[in-house]
């Protein structure tokens, strides 16, 4: 009996073993910064420094965004600037994100964080070729209160 259930606890191990091995994350990158939800200045920039590709491939981009109930307007925009090295190549989007809707209801996921994503555009990248990103709101506010953390997520295509 002791030996049925030690070959049953092996196999069941191996099935989870291989199930969890069989998993193959596409995300390259996934960071959140923390913005103080007092406000987030116009000009205070975040930055995300992405370590040289492993190998080449089509990179999917998005910007994540968390806003707290505090957040006073139905949209966001934002400035992302961003510098692939070593060629020096260099491009800059402008993103709109709708977070609330005509009734004023969040649009995002959450209850007292409300979280976003939205993808800004692929590129490809080749091995060896690193990121440097910055990304700042363009909003008429010189501070933007109610942004919990905005995030850089990037997926292999």
């Amino acid at each position: 009996m002791r030996k049925n259930s030690y070959t049953l606890l092996y196999y069941i191990g191996l099935i989870v073993l291989l199930a969890c091995s069989s998993c193959d994350s596409k995300t390259t990158y996934s960071r959140y910064q923390h913005v103080s939800i007092a406000g987030w200045e116009k000009n205070d920039a975040l930055s995300y420094e992405i370590a040289p590709m492993k190998e080449n491939g089509t990179f999917q981009k998005a910007i994540g965004v968390r806003i707290s109930s505090d957040y006073p307007f139905m949209g966001l925009t934002l400035i992302i600037e961003q510098q692939v090295f070593p060629s020096m190549e260099s491009h800059n989007d402008t993103l709109n994100c709708n977070l609330i809707d005509k009734e004023g209801n969040a649009i995002g996921q959450g209850v007292t964080l409300y979280q976003y994503k939205f993808p800004i555009n692929t590129m490809t990248l080749h091995k060896g070729d690193s990121l440097s990103i910055r990304v700042r709101h363009d909003m008429k506010r010189e501070i933007l209160p109610g942004i919990a953390d905005i995030g850089l997520i990037l997926t292999k295509q």
